[in-house]
């Protein structure tokens, strides 16, 4: 193999093989949404920790804003994993900067413990893995604040960019936040060809994969049967080979 294939080989494997679809307009919106969120998050910090301190806290609720606006149906952005994650990470980065000496190992600790606690309690928030490590790392007005950090900044940080997200999305029903209020306007029709996939089937499916999957359980739901009906609409090229028809007709049995 040549050099230049090479180079086109890795290039494959390194770039995206579907490139973000998603229109200017919802680009620019998730935009906007994380510049009035740090906005407002950056004036309620700077209210109560130095500028470095609040910058560190700031550092972890971007990534969020980032979640929350543009990817407002993941279940990685939904109340409960922003909430619990960033609140549980607080409160173990606190407690691990209190009986743990050397800071290092205190971070280490501290986010290791919050990276186990949420996904016990099922509200895995990466940047709850961040808050974690400011509490033990972030400076000496942190460090004062004690457990009162995790109600403020970080409680009311968490408020006000959930509020700010639930405003700026309610106006477009496809990206309403929380996903819960994103209703679809019409119910896909079901495809009388196959049976409908059950709620048990997918927790089976999702259970098989055995890895934390940043797509909700409706979400999959719809996807499967938007693909479905598209399915469905296509034009037949051809009749397939009778032995697979049998196939067919043996699994369905089956």
């Amino acid at each position: 193999m040549s050099i230049g294939k090479r180079f086109n080989r890795v290039l494959q494997l390194l770039l995206p093989n579907d490139p973000n679809r998603a229109s200017h307009g919802e680009r620019w919106l998730s935009a906007i949404g994380g510049f009035l969120g740090i906005a407002g998050l950056l004036w309620i910090s700077s209210g109560v920790l130095d500028l470095e301190g609040a910058t560190m806290v700031i550092g972890s609720m971007g990534a969020t804003a980032v979640l929350l606006f543009a990817v407002p149906h993941g279940a990685l952005s939904q109340p409960w994993a922003v909430v619990g994650g960033h609140l549980l990470s607080a409160l173990i980065g606190v407690s691990c900067a209190r009986l743990i000496g050397p800071p290092e190992l205190a971070a280490a600790t501290a986010v290791a413990v919050a990276t186990g606690v949420m996904y016990y309690l099922h509200c895995i928030h990466p940047p709850g893995g961040a808050t974690a490590m400011v509490a033990v790392l972030g400076g000496d007005a942190i460090r004062e604040l004690g457990y009162g950090f995790v109600l403020y900044p970080v409680m009311a940080n968490l408020l006000i960019l959930m509020l700010i997200a639930v405003v700026l999305n309610w106006p477009f029903r496809h990206r309403r936040y929380p996903a819960v209020l994103a209703r679809p306007r019409h119910r896909e029709p079901a495809s009388e060809a196959r049976p409908e996939l059950t709620h048990d089937d997918f927790t089976y499916a999702l259970a098989e994969v055995d890895s934390f999957i940043d797509v909700s359980e409706q979400d999959l739901l719809r996807i499967y049967r938007l693909a479905r009906q598209h399915h469905s609409r296509e034009p037949l090229t051809g009749e397939r080979p009778a032995a697979n028809d049998e196939d067919a007709q043996q699994r369905r049995r089956s």
